[in-house]
């Protein structure tokens, strides 16, 4: 038995952050809420689940940012600590926004692709 594969690719949903059958119906209401399903295809999106993993990742990537951003301002610019301050504390919840979205749309496209779901024990 085969099974059908995506119509539409896995980075381009998770890019655009659309539907992961069709590509076209958006997958959040505003900036990181789901929607109950597609507008274009009908699909729900009861099925979705990320858990923890994007925020995960999002910490991962952002520290090694900052951190690295914030070293070579540092050493290269010497800027007064109320610079980093301020700078640091204005881009670092933007970028994780970005970040959480991105990778948020990403484990959905891939959890749509892989037919990921909760594991169940056997019943013989």
């Amino acid at each position: 038995m085969t099974t059908p594969q995506p119509q539409t690719s896995t980075l381009y949903a998770t890019l655009l952050a659309r539907c992961p059958r069709c590509g076209k119906g958006p997958l959040f209401k505003n900036v990181l809420e789901l929607r109950e399903g597609c507008s274009s295809c009908g699909m729900s999106y009861k099925f979705i689940d990320t858990g923890d993993g994007p925020a995960v990742f999002a910490i991962f990537i952002l520290g090694f940012l900052v951190v690295g951003l914030a070293l070579y301002v540092e050493f290269t610019y010497e800027p007064p600590v109320w610079v980093h301050v301020v700078l640091w504390g204005a881009l670092t919840p933007l970028i994780a926004l970005g970040l959480l979205r991105f990778l948020k749309a990403g484990l959905i496209a891939l959890q749509y692709r892989n037919k990921a779901e909760e594991g169940r024990l056997a019943q013989d």
